[in-house]
């Protein structure tokens, strides 16, 4: 079985988890996550949290019930705490607009790429730095690598877009001139 699943999940104050029919529901201060879980794992709420056992000892219900329990700790954090994403943008003319619940941006194409936010996630843009935050993870998250998808940085001058801590390796590009006799 995971250490991960071995431990209880603590459930903080103002955060209520209710776990029906193979659903777990949690609510906190900035919204309400949901999520459906296989069988194979079996899902307990007691006063110490919440706690992630598997049904039956196969090697799949070992690996979910890690897996599980890392999905379940990731709801809690999120409605508690949020998540945050920070992107960059390099490069001359390139740059970032919010419109409503549309991002417009400029990254040297012939038209400008407008990409509809999803729901539950804000976006902030400021001179360059785009912030995406919001309380389920994997939106969060996968909103942030469509944005990045759209113009990757390369390697040669480092134009593109980027996360805030992500190290570009650059290369050195062509030498000048070698003389040929």
């Amino acid at each position: 079985m995971s250490r991960i699943a071995k431990q209880p999940i603590p459930v903080p104050a103002g955060v209520t988890a209710n776990f029906e029919a193979g659903e777990l529901v949690v609510k906190g201060s900035l919204g309400e996550l949901k999520r459906r879980f296989r069988d194979d794992v079996k899902i307990t709420i007691t006063p110490e949290g919440i706690v992630v056992a598997p049904a039956h000892g196969s090697i799949l219900a070992n690996a979910l019930s890690g897996t599980y329990a890392s999905h379940i700790r990731n709801m809690v954090e999120g409605v508690t705490k949020g998540y945050e994403k920070k992107l960059l943008i390099e490069g001359v003319g390139y740059r970032y607009a919010v419109n409503g619940d549309k991002i417009k941006l400029d990254l040297g194409f012939s038209h400008p790429v407008e990409v509809a936010t999803p729901a539950g996630v804000k976006v902030v843009v400021e001179k360059g730095q785009m912030t995406i935050t919001g309380f389920d993870k994997e939106v969060v998250g996968g909103f942030a690598a469509k944005i990045r998808s759209l113009k990757r940085v390369e390697p040669y001058k480092g134009k593109g877009i980027r996360y805030i801590d992500e190290v570009v390796r650059r290369k050195q590009g062509k030498k000048a001139g070698a003389t040929t006799a």
